[in-house]
């Protein structure tokens, strides 16, 4: 029976150095996958860092681009501002112009219905003396 008892401890043995064997191989193919997922996870935690960085960037460039537009809108506004103020200015000018070419106009038309008016007088004048002349003749 020894040799039996030999034998059924070969069998055990190499069935034991079988599954040790199988188990190593298996061991390698997990570390062989979990390098594989440690890689997958290192590439997504880049991706996810350079996905947030170009969103940062984004988010950085559309601040500045709106400060930019709001700083471009003041500076048209201002000038806006300034055309109108200017134009106000040359309206009031033109005004006084207009009030100062009136006057004047008035004072000419003033002075034309005096000069037709001491036109008419002197006329008159010299109306009545024409007929004292004719009759003094």
């Amino acid at each position: 029976m020894r040799h039996s008892a030999k034998t059924v401890f070969n069998t055990k043995m190499e069935e034991l150095l079988r599954d040790n064997a199988n188990l190593r191989e298996e061991a390698r193919r997990f570390e062989k996958q979990l390098k594989e997922y440690k890689n997958i996870e290192q590439t997504l935690k880049d991706t996810l860092v350079g996905t947030q960085q170009i969103v940062d960037e984004y988010k950085n460039n559309a601040k500045k681009d709106a400060e930019l537009i709001r700083k471009e809108a003041e500076l048209r506004a201002e000038d806006i501002i300034r055309e109108a103020q200017e134009k106000v200015v040359k309206i009031h000018e033109d005004i006084t112009d207009l009030k100062g070419i009136r006057r004047h106009f008035k004072e000419e038309v003033k002075r034309l219905i005096e000069s037709h008016l001491t036109m008419i007088d002197f006329d008159k004048v010299r109306e009545e003396e024409i007929p004292n002349e004719v009759q003094n003749t």
